[in-house]
């Protein structure tokens, strides 16, 4: 497994304020002289998480490029409410937006690893959107982009969702306005809950596919070991909520044109490959297409048909898995 690197940016300006030493984490796969390839994370993910994609044979190969996985801010990782010590540290982190990201991220490969150019960014959901951000903030410097299950701008639909899961976590009578001294159990195990409920669709769960072969007997077991206890093992409250704000915020011409999407998508120079998927609830297909309509014909899109929802972009189904490989792997041999 590749180490774990950090960059310490120093004074760091953030959309809520600043980061007096902004670090970005990040891992790198392959060889330097190969073409190289951005894989950030999404919500919920650690760079661990990345390891589905990345491999010999996978969509996206370390013998065939110079792979480079980040850490958003707040994922626990980088520089979080979690880990920043105290002026900034818990409630008192500053917002973060995608553009900040972006910015850090660009640092490290220009800074760091030297990169000129960047051949591919990829990602999924959060990622998605982080990959939509790179060819308009630096439109000379990424060549093409994956979005899986994400989307330009984040929709009322999807805010409005987000604010299910952020109610019941900072609503918990253990969240304690984010000055909580133990783990907040009820706030997170509710948070799960309210998320699992839009993450897969509807046929997934009347088909019982959350029973996985057996391994789960009820509904309520799935939705305790496989959602309450995946955040509450490798989360901090205060991380999860402004993580969100990250994503709720997220809107592609907010950096270049003042609110204007369809202009912002016009003058995207980089080749594009949008995947939704057919059922998914936080991402439509039907917004999906509506960008891809936008991009000037240097986008093209590919659904994924599947009734996995949100999480068939993820590593959740093989299937899914098999079908973003191929489409990614003829996308980036193009």
């Amino acid at each position: 497994m590749a180490e774990t690197q950090y960059y310490h940016h120093g004074r760091f300006q953030v959309q809520g304020g600043v980061i007096p030493d902004a670090i970005t984490a990040f891992r790198t796969y392959g060889d330097l002289a190969n073409p190289c390839v951005v894989f950030p994370t999404c919500y919920g993910a650690k760079l661990d998480d990345q390891l589905y994609m990345v491999g010999n044979g996978k969509a996206l190969d370390p013998s065939k490029y110079f792979i480079v996985t980040f850490a958003l801010f707040s994922n626990g990782e980088s520089s979080s409410p979690s880990n920043t010590p105290v002026p900034y540290n818990g409630p008192y982190f500053p917002a973060v937006s995608y553009h900040d990201n972006i910015r850090a991220q660009y640092a490290v490969l220009t800074k760091v690893l030297g990169i000129k150019t960047v051949l591919l960014v990829i990602g999924f959901s959060m990622g998605g959107q982080q990959a939509y951000y790179w060819p308009v903030v630096y439109p000379d410097f990424v060549k093409k982009f994956v979005v899986i299950c994400g989307s330009a701008r984040t929709s009322p639909h999807n805010k409005c969702f987000l604010e299910g899961p952020k109610a019941a976590l900072v609503a918990s009578k253990d969240f304690h306005n984010g000055f909580y001294k133990e783990t907040p159990q009820h706030g997170i195990r509710a948070f799960g809950r309210v998320y699992s409920a839009w993450a897969l669709s509807q046929t997934w769960f009347r088909n019982h596919e959350y029973r996985y072969n057996g391994l789960y007997p009820d509904l309520d077991t799935f939705l305790r070991e496989k959602w309450e206890s995946r955040f509450l093992e490798a989360w901090d409250a205060n991380d999860m909520i402004t993580l969100l704000h990250t994503w709720q915020t997220g809107d592609i011409s907010q950096v270049r044109d003042g609110g204007d999407l369809q202009k912002c998508l016009n003058a995207i120079k980089a080749r594009g490959l949008i995947m939704p998927c057919k059922t998914d609830l936080y991402f439509p297909p039907e917004d999906s297409e509506t960008e891809v309509s936008h991009l000037q014909n240097t986008a093209k899109l590919a659904v994924i048909d599947s009734i996995w929802g949100h999480m068939a972009g993820g590593s959740a189904n093989p299937t899914d898995i098999e079908f973003i490989r191929d489409k990614v792997k003829e996308f980036l041999e193009e």
